[in-house]
């Protein structure tokens, strides 16, 4: 198995994780562990996709781990900081 592909099954079961205890109503679609595991298991999986030189999956991937991660630093209305 190479590292890419070691890469890439960690980051999908990151995402198959978040996505299970979501449906199974463990943590919420709009926490911060949910917006964690996106960002984490997205960004693998674009870092993996790079590495073969699936660009398709890179740009989903990007923009999955960038919509996470604005999901985690954003700062509700009407909140300081």
């Amino acid at each position: 198995m190479k590292l890419s592909d070691i890469i890439a099954s960690v980051g999908v079961t990151i995402l198959l994780v978040g996505f299970f205890l979501n449906l199974n109503k463990k943590i919420a679609s709009d926490g911060k562990l949910y917006a964690s595991l996106n960002f984490i298991g997205a960004a693998m999986c674009g870092v993996s996709s790079y590495m073969i030189s699936f660009y398709p999956f890179v740009i989903l991937e990007g923009v999955w781990a960038s919509v996470a991660l604005y999901s985690l630093v954003k700062v509700p209305r009407g909140t300081s900081n």
